[in-house]
């Protein structure tokens, strides 16, 4: 028994020692902040001014085509070549598609490859009837408290007039960089992004190959990544894929007094019901491990033991993650059962019932795993499974480069502004543009120089969407640092 217990006692004592030392070679993979980037000084108050008018202009996108406002997209052209000037002047500028813009900025070194800077002039409509819970109308861009108020002050007009005000500040110092570079401006982000698919494939079809693409998609996140009490720059360096699955269960109709053992509605909620009971399966692999290998050094000792030793609390972190929505989506192939039709009367049987169940797909899952587990899950041949005709379905993006110069230029230029924020890799559970330009270049990322707390998510897409006119002004040193680093 001795013996036993002696075993046991070494085997816990050499267990302890191997998380111990895991956990104090786990180093910081931070990047040294330099000083804040050197401009003129900007008028602050006018960049606000200019934010808020293009806030006022009212580009929407719809989900059918026909409600597109030609004459907006106008206004806005109009209005971006009234306040950039010199933008207007010096850069090449086409409109590509419907209403996209591309501009060029000609290096000085045709040796070198291009960046591509992104931003989409499109916002998503107000809820009908939630106009009159804005603190501010909706299209007013006030300025009141210290923020811009107003539809894409935070997606994605922000982003938009930020590069645009540093590209200004730069040309009024009579700055030319060494690499090329373009602005992409898309139309229609946020109904699927024709308008960047179209400038993809012309620089594609001239020949560009980008050394570096950088889109909005993820924010400087404060107070949202537990663990961690500095702020976290998420740096999207992939996207999820996406696809709809439309099942539909065909059963006699006939009066509701005498219905069969199961309707239609009961065999396609049966099915629903097991396919949320089986999701596919999680990993912390891919993104979701670079992101933690990034946050992990920072945390405090606990819970950096438990990242620098997940071959041994790998199942209580997975267990952790699923548990909730936003870390369940970093790491499986999402299920979110989004529709139901059935019956046209509510004592009617109903002859075909169809259900919509929208997928998110993790990096390594494709389209085809999607069909299969949902297949070999529902397993019941009344239910007719195939890729629902009203959306299109696209794999995840390629996951971009985070050990390479460009990836650490895009570093240095986050801490160069954000000194206090801890910069990590990012899996973006939505769509962006960029996605259009992932095989241009390995270097993709996603990220808006954006502070956002828990509270700040309802406004996005939702009520009271505003900016901190500190925030704006952040936003425009990062965009005029970044260029300066990497366009020289």
């Amino acid at each position: 028994m001795k013996k036993i217990l002696l075993g046991a006692g070494l085997a816990i004592a050499a267990l302890t020692g191997v998380v111990m030392v895991r956990t104090i070679k786990m180093r910081s993979v931070q990047v040294i902040s330099g000083p804040p980037p050197v401009t003129q000084s900007m008028n602050l108050e006018a960049a606000a001014e200019r934010l808020g008018g293009a806030l006022r202009i009212r580009t929407v996108s719809w989900e059918d085509p026909a409600l597109f406002a030609a004459d907006q997209f106008d206004a806005m052209h109009a209005y971006l070549r009234d306040s950039f000037p010199l933008v207007h002047v010096q850069l090449e500028r086409e409109v590509v598609g419907r209403a996209s813009l591309l501009y060029k900025w000609e290096g000085s070194d045709s040796a070198l490859d291009p960046i591509i800077l992104m931003g989409h002039m499109d916002v998503v409509p107000v809820e009908p009837g939630s106009e009159a819970q804005w603190t501010h109308p909706p299209y007013s861009g006030a300025i009141s408290d210290g923020f811009i108020w107003g539809r894409g002050a935070m997606d994605d007009k922000s982003a938009l007039l930020g590069i645009l005000e540093g590209v200004e500040l730069l040309l009024r110092e009579g700055v030319r960089p060494r690499r090329t570079i373009y602005l992409a401006f898309g139309d229609d982000e946020e109904a699927g992004g024709k308008g960047a698919f179209a400038i993809a494939t012309l620089l594609a079809s001239r020949g560009v190959r980008p050394a570096m693409v950088v889109d909005e998609g993820a924010v400087v996140a404060e107070g949202m990544m537990p663990g961690v009490s500095a702020s976290v720059a998420l740096v999207g360096i992939a996207e999820k894929g996406a696809v709809s699955l439309e099942l539909t269960a065909e059963i006699g109709g006939g009066h509701s007094s005498m219905p069969p053992t199961q309707t239609a509605v009961g065999v396609l909620s049966s099915a629903i019901v097991k396919l949320e009971a089986h999701p596919m399966p999680a990993a912390i692999t891919g993104v979701a491990e670079r992101m933690f290998n990034a946050v992990a050094p920072e945390m405090g000792f606990g819970q950096r033991a438990v990242f620098a030793n997940l071959w041994l609390f790998g199942p209580l972190v997975m267990r952790k993650l699923a548990a909730s929505p936003a870390s369940n989506a970093m790491i499986r192939t999402t299920t979110a059962a989004t529709m139901f039709e059935g019956s046209v009367k509510e004592n009617v049987l109903p002859i075909k019932a169809r259900a919509i169940v929208n997928f998110r797909l993790l990096p390594g899952d494709d389209v085809a795993d999607v069909i299969a587990h949902v297949e070999d899950v529902v397993a019941d041949s009344r239910v007719n499974i195939s890729v629902s005709p009203r959306s299109g379905s696209w794999n995840a993006s390629p996951v971009s480069i985070t050990d390479g110069p460009m990836y650490e230029a895009l570093s240095r230029s986050i801490r160069d502004v954000f000194p206090a924020a801890v910069v990590a890799p990012y899996l973006v559970v939505g769509a962006t543009d960029a996605r259009h330009f992932a095989a241009m270049s390995p270097n993709t990322y996603r990220f808006l120089p954006l502070v956002a707390g828990p509270a700040d998510l309802a406004r996005l897409h939702g009520t009271n969407e505003r900016i901190s006119v500190a925030n704006f002004e952040l936003m425009i040193r990062f965009y005029v640092g970044f260029i300066r680093r990497v366009a020289g």
